[in-house]
């Protein structure tokens, strides 16, 4: 496997604002991390233009039969499969018009397989498994914005013409160039 520079890459630097957290006291860890907890709203924010884009998009593909798909590796993963596992109750949707892939398949939901977000080709398999089709919009997860399973997937679906988002947490990531939707 080829080595990746990660020096540049917001999710893989420190955060200045908690290098001495291990010394601090229980509060002022809650505090630190309170602090850094209030940037997700301003981070979001600045993020709505395509959020919005993303939610009109998936709402014609539902008009149009198609479905959601949620593609990660690890957290990323996971947290896909949470929100489609918590759309049929809270919207009212199918069970199969909200889907969540993980590399590694179900053992991953609950323990890490790993080297399974390393396969590209895995997750072009995970998703014929579906049937997933030009009128599906998948949405590539991963904080990196690097993983190969996902990279592997979105590739996939944007060469069948599906609708591509991503969602990542880097500025500069590879997925962002990938996607028709960048979040």
């Amino acid at each position: 496997m080829q080595q990746i520079n990660l020096s540049g890459m917001l999710t893989e630097s420190r955060n200045p604002n908690s290098e001495n957290i291990d010394s601090c006291s229980t509060l002022e860890i809650i505090q630190i991390i309170n602090n850094e907890d209030k940037q997700v709203a301003l981070a979001v924010e600045k993020e709505l233009p395509n959020i919005a884009l993303a939610v009109d998009v998936i709402s014609q593909a539902f008009l149009k039969q198609g479905r959601l798909i949620y593609i990660g590796a690890g957290t990323s993963g996971r947290l896909g499969i949470l929100d489609a596992s918590e759309c049929p109750p809270t919207y009212g949707t199918s069970p199969e018009q909200v889907i969540g892939l993980i590399a590694g398949g179900k053992t991953a939901i609950f323990k890490a397989v790993e080297n399974a977000e390393d396969s590209p080709e895995l997750a072009i398999t995970d998703l014929k498994n579906i049937n997933f089709s030009s009128n599906d919009v998948l949405v590539g997860i991963a904080a990196s914005g690097r993983t190969p399973y996902v990279i592997g997937a979105m590739q996939y679906a944007k060469s069948i013409g599906a609708t591509v988002i991503s969602l990542c947490c880097n500025p500069s990531a590879p997925m962002i160039d990938l996607a028709n939707i960048a979040i």
